[in-house]
């Protein structure tokens, strides 16, 4: 019965998630500067993190969220210092020693928690999620559908984000594409960082629409 409003909101979520943004470049990054198992935890976190919007979706505070200009701005605020900070310390990255650039990269560690927890803020505290999530439960799905089976789609979406993330991960952290960016690692850094600053000073520009 609900199968068409289902591949509806697979089909709009296909196309968000395909679209480059913080998730993306928080996941490459971890991917390529510490290796498989991190750039995964950070796919999870991010996957983990939908659960968040899903959540106040389903509750209604992200209709609140929506017509709060300071709410808003708060959250928006909040998520660009933490774009901002991850991109100015990407951006003070050093040229590795030549001699060790095959060792540090083997070498590299980040733990299971931080690579996750990486993910999950990036994703939970993105105000454009915020809006995405709020206009599929309040415009693309039906407010009369059962909450069991929006809930339904909210795992979907988590489980599907976590997913591709997922796979991202895999293509960044094969050893010949690490061996080709640890041999510019720093260059490479900088241009993440690059990238993550200017996420972070488009987000803080942004408008409540």
């Amino acid at each position: 019965m609900y199968w068409t409003e289902f591949f509806t909101v697979a089909l709009i979520h296909l196309l968000a998630v395909a679209s480059p943004g913080p998730d993306f470049a928080i996941v490459v990054r971890e991917s390529v500067a510490f290796g498989r198992r991190a750039g995964i935890f950070t796919a999870l976190g991010v996957g983990v993190g939908i659960f968040v919007h899903v959540a106040y979706s389903l509750l209604g505070i992200g209709l609140i969220v929506s017509q709060s200009i300071v709410l808003f701005n708060a959250l928006k605020w909040l998520a660009a210092a933490y774009l901002l900070y991850i991109g100015i310390k990407a951006l003070r990255a050093k040229p590795a020693d030549s001699t060790r650039v095959e060792l540090s990269a083997e070498q590299a560690q980040r733990s299971a928690r931080a690579a996750f927890t990486t993910g999950f803020v990036t994703n939970g505290l993105n105000p454009k999620a915020t809006l995405f999530f709020l206009s599929l439960f309040t415009v693309v799905i039906n407010p009369h559908t059962p909450l069991t089976v929006q809930a339904g789609y909210g795992l979907y979406l988590a489980l599907a984000t976590a997913l591709w993330f997922c796979l991202v991960a895999m293509l960044f952290s094969q050893q010949r594409v690490r061996s080709g960016f640890a041999r510019m690692g720093h260059w490479f850094d900088r241009l993440m960082g690059a990238v993550l600053v200017a996420l972070g000073v488009k987000l803080a520009f942004s408008e409540l629409r």
